[in-house]
């Protein structure tokens, strides 16, 4: 198996299982299991757990990015993409699999003891918001409308992954709504 196959394969066993579970309950052991690479090319890939916990948290960063962008680019119109970052939340929060935000998650777990990972966890959430500024400005909206939108839907991240409800992503976007038309 090349280099790029088994990083691939790493990585995918560790997104279930990191994701899953969490990082901390999830050994290397596990992880080599999972994915079939021997322990031996899974440390040359990843010389420690916090490489593989970054690159794990950096593919799924660019590819949570890139499902909402997709979904919200759908919307012809700049104000309707607003809300509809909270319809694809709620589709998120749906998923069997959801276990609420990986980067908070993480953070949770890792964030007072690993500065790699709490640079990604930070990153992730500053193109989240960087990309709703995008979205309200298209909109022609105030700036200041951002911060609120975010901790929407922040917040709403954090409540599904408590509850395990998608409820909170269809609260989110009344009250997003809300703040729309307000400004």
């Amino acid at each position: 198996m090349d280099s790029d196959a088994a990083r691939e394969r790493a990585l995918d066993a560790a997104e279930r299982l990191f994701y899953g579970r969490g990082v901390q309950s999830v050994g290397m052991d596990e992880i080599r299991g999972a994915s079939g690479v021997s322990l031996k090319r899974l440390y040359q890939l990843f010389p420690a757990k916090e490489q593989l916990v970054e690159a794990y948290l950096a593919r799924r960063d660019e590819r949570w990015r890139g499902r909402l962008a997709a979904y919200v680019a759908r919307r012809a119109d700049p104000v309707e993409r607003i809300p509809a970052v909270f319809d694809w939340l709620e589709a998120w929060f749906r998923e069997p699999d959801f276990r609420g935000c990986a980067w908070i998650n993480a953070y949770g777990e890792l964030g007072a003891t690993s500065q790699a990972v709490t640079r990604q966890v930070r990153a992730h959430k500053e193109a989240f918001r960087g990309y709703l500024g995008t979205l309200v400005s298209d909109a022609g909206l105030p700036a200041a409308l951002t911060g609120p939108l975010y901790l929407l839907a922040e917040g709403a991240m954090v409540t599904a992954g408590i509850t395990g409800s998608a409820e909170p992503a269809a609260e989110a976007r009344t009250a997003a709504r809300l703040l729309v038309e307000a400004a």
